[in-house]
């Protein structure tokens, strides 16, 4: 199965023997690259088709834009600006927390409790200055191609039931392919799928008081937690799973989500189904509002997308640096 196209279905992944169950672990010919080895030189030249006005979306909010945000330790960076000479400027951030705003999540953000990291890489190899399923893999070969939004604020404001951010609502795999059905619109091999809610401007739009009651309460709108979703993102090929809310799947867990045993530290998080155990990298907190505004505008629901993260040697992620290109 190393070094072509060919990989098995979910189903076939989770009756790999031992550790090896319901992981990627030694089918890509690139081991430490992950599903962005779904992306080929094929479906890179593919995805030009999908520009086609050169309308340009940065998908990054600032990086000050979530204070306070959901996370209990990440806060806003601190910009300085100074000067050597009446005629020079340079800066520097102090407190700059790499997945505060807009970011890509890295393969050495997770490990699977009950089987370490990606590809059993040993747990002492992740640590500063290592490369070892580092961010780095990702910005010396960034990661290209086409991406499809799926619009389920826009689907369920339609039906008249807008998403309950407030109560954190999960949202099912059934929802998502509703929403697809809806648009007309289908996936491929090597997309990145972006799932448009609403939430992160819904809570950018918070007075400072509503937002940290929000983050007390640990409620956050995301994919609901489910063994169905995990394979349907892998059947599918996708390189990247972003969305515009905190965590991609919702805070809390949902009561039954099939992992409250495998990822006990995560209290049934996907997490570590996604990162750890299939070497899917998520995208989080990303700005897909206006993209997605235009989209609905033109009934064109796929971009050019390109993710290029910091170069920072064992970095566990970084700002995504997300463009889309229509």
């Amino acid at each position: 199965m190393t070094g072509d196209q060919t990989y098995p279905q979910f189903a076939e992944l989770l009756g790999r023997a031992a550790e090896l169950s319901g992981t990627s672990w030694g089918l890509f010919s690139e081991a430490t690259r992950g599903t962005p080895s779904f992306t080929t030189p094929d479906t890179i030249l593919e995805a030009r088709h999908s520009i086609r006005s050169g309308t340009v979306f940065g998908l990054d909010y600032p990086a000050d834009a979530f204070d306070p945000g959901m996370s209990l330790k990440r806060g806003a960076p601190r910009h300085t600006i100074y000067s050597s000479h009446p005629a020079h400027r340079d800066d520097y951030l102090d407190g700059y927390y790499l997945q505060g705003s807009s970011q890509i999540d890295g393969l050495r953000h997770r490990r699977a409790d009950d089987v370490g990291f990606y590809n059993g890489t040993a747990d002492e190899l992740i640590t500063e200055g290592t490369p070892d399923l580092g961010i780095q893999e990702w910005a010396e070969q960034p990661i290209a191609g086409r991406g499809v939004l799926v619009d389920l604020a826009g689907y369920r404001d339609g039906t008249g039931e807008p998403i309950d951010h407030a109560g954190g609502e999960p949202l099912t795999l059934d929802l998502i392919h509703a929403a697809l059905a809806a648009q007309s619109v289908s996936t491929r091999p090597g997309d990145v799928l972006l799932l448009h809610t609403g939430w992160c401007e819904w809570f950018v739009a918070l007075d400072p008081d509503e937002k940290q009651s929000l983050r007390e309460s640990r409620k956050a709108t995301g994919v609901a937690q489910s063994q169905e979703f995990v394979a349907w993102a892998w059947d599918s090929r996708f390189a990247v799973v972003a969305a515009d809310t905190f965590a991609v799947e919702c805070l809390p867990a949902v009561p039954d989500s099939p992992y409250r045993e495998s990822a006990f530290n995560d209290h049934g998080m996907m997490h570590q189904q996604l990162l750890a155990k299939l070497g899917m990298p998520l995208g989080e907190l990303w700005r897909l509002g206006p993209l997605a505004r235009h989209m609905r505008s033109t009934a064109t629901w796929d971009a050019f997308i390109t993710i290029k993260p910091l170069n920072i040697t064992g970095g566990t992620g970084s700002p995504a640096n997300a463009t889309a290109i229509m």
